[in-house]
């Protein structure tokens, strides 16, 4: 394990350590027995946070809620999450996201805005394994080093999206419509910037990565080689019995969406997505075990989806990174897992073993073993011919593996604090996915 990772997690442990230290003979209690919190509550952290795909991420962050009169606690009325971030892998984030089912009666709406920036984006190719990883190319000293960008692209995304659920049969049943803006601007690292102060052996060559090889030889289409605008819209239906969003203890979050880019709004390769999700949280010890899964499908029906789209995931509530790393295939290099279609399991414990109260604030501590499992269903297949090049070509695609171990700390219930290790689980042999991955953010990861 690097340096690095050890300073985060002693840094957990601290974190950890001095709450346990505080707890008091009647602090292993159930959620029954919290004070409910009434009024406005935040937590926030400051710029301690790592990710081994995005480096060391230092900034703020911040999530308000407003609980009213306590009698919905944990539930929230009103929810505000802001941040301003920076990592050293040259990640630049900024975001305000808005969550309340208060604002418009009956309807729950979930907004944000988001800016994001990075500078070496990870890129692996396509369809999974038929992409051959090879990790002596931007391995410094190994016979095949090209250079230390050779999997890394540039990319900088501007979101804005809302999306309404509204009651069909009370909390459990919900219609749900959405609508987002993309706009992508995609490009080669810019290695004059990234080799400013640097010399010697530090110094990055000027040489094409996979992405300036895969544009060059047409395998992405030279009219979304540096990205574009996409609108999309979607529809669906929502099933949610669950007693605690943040952490459930037992119940079931399904949804069936179809998500579109019509070209009727201007958008210049129309497609159609169906997403398929299924989570479900069992009790097998009151407030302290919960084993929870998620099953999650996701592949265009109609239409081609433009190649820089297919590496973000989508839901009724949030959308991410596409497959690969700290939001669904832990320990799995990021964006490893990129095609048309996939399919994808997540499987962990959660064991609370810890509760107190500290600062009229209610605690809790959880570890959580996981496994995680993801595959390609449908590749990438732009045009009549397609093909990877021979010289980049690996097998066909396979399960991709990870599987690890988190902590987590949580305030009142809502603000969690998460760290997460995962392992991928390569053959002896061949290193397809990677090694390793650490990540400190907020949140489960379901």
């Amino acid at each position: 394990m690097k340096a690095t990772h050890w300073m985060v997690l002693s840094l957990a442990c601290f974190v950890s350590f001095e709450a346990a230290t505080c707890q008091t003979v009647d602090s292993l209690k159930t959620e029954a027995d919290e004070k409910a919190k009434k009024g406005f509550s935040f937590g926030a952290v400051p710029a301690i946070a790592y990710d081994s795909d995005l480096g060391f991420r230092y900034g703020a962050l911040a999530n308000f809620y407003h609980y009213g009169d306590g009698s919905i606690y944990p539930f929230y009325k009103h929810s505000l999450y802001v941040e301003w971030s920076h990592t050293t892998k040259g990640s630049d984030l900024k975001q305000i996201k808005y969550d309340s089912e208060y604002l418009i009666p009956g309807i729950r709406v979930t907004a944000d805005v988001r800016l994001e920036t990075e500078q070496a984006m990870d890129f692996y190719g396509f369809n999974g394994y038929e992409t051959r990883f090879n990790p002596a190319l931007s391995t410094t000293g190994s016979d095949d080093y090209i250079s230390r960008m050779f999997y890394r692209m540039d990319r900088r995304t501007f979101r804005v999206r809302a999306n309404f659920q509204g009651k069909i049969i009370g909390r459990q049943l919900r219609w749900f419509a959405g609508v987002s803006h993309y706009n992508l601007e995609l490009g080669s690292v810019d290695i004059d910037h990234l080799n400013k102060g640097k010399e010697g052996d530090n110094l990055l060559p000027k040489v094409d990565g996979l992405y300036d090889r895969f544009v060059k030889e047409g395998v992405i289409p030279s009219d979304q080689a540096t990205g574009g605008g996409v609108t999309t819209v979607a529809a669906g239906i929502v099933a949610d019995t669950r007693d605690n969003e943040p952490n459930p203890n037992r119940g079931i979050w399904s949804e069936a969406l179809v998500l579109t880019s019509p070209g009727f709004i201007g958008n210049k390769n129309p497609y159609t997505t169906l997403i398929l999700t299924h989570r479900q949280y069992f009790t097998i010890f009151p407030n302290r075990l919960t084993f929870a899964y998620r099953l999650n499908y996701q592949s265009t029906i109609a239409g081609q989806i433009p190649w820089y789209m297919m590496s973000f995931t989508f839901s009724s509530y949030e959308n991410q990174e596409g497959i690969g790393g700290s939001k669904n295939l832990r320990g799995v290099l990021r964006n490893r897992v990129v095609g048309e279609g996939y399919a994808l399991g997540n499987f962990e414990l959660r064991w609370k073993f810890a509760k107190f109260n500290l600062f009229k604030q209610n605690f809790y501590l959880a570890l959580s073993p996981f496994i995680d499992v993801a595959r390609i269903t449908k590749p990438y297949n732009p045009y009549d011919g397609f093909a990877i090049p021979e010289a980049y070509r690996g097998s066909e695609d396979g399960f991709h593996v990870g599987y690890g171990a988190g902590l987590h700390i949580a305030l009142n219930q809502n603000f969690i604090v998460a760290v997460d290790y995962g392992l991928a689980m390569n053959t002896a042999l061949d290193k397809n996915d990677g090694k390793s991955g650490l990540y400190i953010g907020l949140n489960f990861l379901f």
